[in-house]
């Protein structure tokens, strides 16, 4: 076992997770669509990302669509006592790849069952109601009837905890009236901070906050500054976003995804990274910059 395991953790349904985490979706094949181009390779990943102390695993069942999941229980099925793994609902996929709204009751129960079933599990352990918003920012609006939906299929024992994605600060508190809410899953990096306030918000409260492209997802961080302080530091600047988000607030958890063992290990070397209070300071201001720097 790597000295990984000595960085620190935060609780997530019931579990002390490791911060640094690893989300499942690049496993799938291009534009999380259809199955990985070398399966054994995306085995291996899984195998090595657990391996190296990862016990905290975002995925969902409309990644391929079900390819993910399927590949999760392939590679770790029987899963670890320690092993969080983290799904959601709230979308389908449509035969030419496109992202569908899914979002009535009935939708949310048949995901529900997908993801038990390409699990292979009885129970899931957190499932996140992911809200399509404007895709990949939230709009707002009532979320109730979804939350209720999740929120009963809690109470019949299928799922366990109950997170939130791709939601606005109103939402979250709705959602809360309703019920315990573990983790919020939103947009959110070095240059992409129209969430800073929240995740001092949720902090305060013990929840955990889940950034999805992390590193800029489909369109990587770019930014000279980011690339000076990482040269500086002798790191990659994909290494030092990551540690950036690290350093940020104890509550975040990451979940970079990737396809090869090499960029695991890079990411997995992000959560040894110690940043000064100076270069913390350079990394602030080029997300005050809005990226530009």
């Amino acid at each position: 076992m790597s000295d990984f395991t000595s960085v620190d953790t935060f609780p997530l349904a019931g579990h002390a997770v490791q911060r640094m985490g690893y989300g499942a979706m690049q496993l799938a094949g291009p534009g999380v669509f259809g199955p990985p181009k070398d399966r054994d390779a995306a085995i291996a990943v899984l195998r090595e990302a657990v391996a190296s102390g990862v016990n905290h695993i975002d995925t969902s069942d409309f990644y391929g669509p079900h390819i993910t999941n399927q590949l999760i229980r392939e590679a770790l099925h029987p899963y670890p006592d320690d092993l969080v793994i983290v799904t959601k609902v709230g979308a389908v996929r449509g035969n030419d790849g496109s992202w569908l709204p899914a979002l009535e009751p009935e939708d949310i129960e048949r995901g529900v069952h997908d993801n038990l079933r390409n699990l292979g599990v009885d129970a899931l352990d957190v499932v996140n109601m992911r809200i399509m918003g404007s895709v990949h920012a939230p709009a707002e609006g009532s979320i109730e009837k979804q939350v209720v939906a999740l929120a009963e299929l809690q109470q019949r024992g299928l799922v366990r905890h109950i997170g939130l994605s791709n939601v606005t600060a109103a939402q979250v508190a709705e959602a809360q009236g309703i019920a315990e809410i573990v983790c919020v899953q939103n947009h959110y990096n070095l240059v992409h901070r129209e969430d800073d306030a929240l995740v001092d918000e949720l902090a305060g409260k013990g929840i955990a906050y889940v950034p999805f492209f992390p590193l800029g997802g489909f369109t990587p961080i770019q930014s000279s500054a980011l690339s000076t302080v990482a040269q500086t530091i002798g790191a990659t600047p994909m290494q030092v976003a990551l540690a950036w988000l690290l350093h940020r607030a104890s509550n975040i958890l990451l979940i970079p995804g990737t396809s090869s063992l090499g960029h695991l290990r890079e990411n997995m070397q992000a959560a040894r990274l110690s940043l000064t209070d100076e270069v913390r300071a350079e990394l602030d201001a080029i997300g005050a910059g809005n990226g530009e720097a």
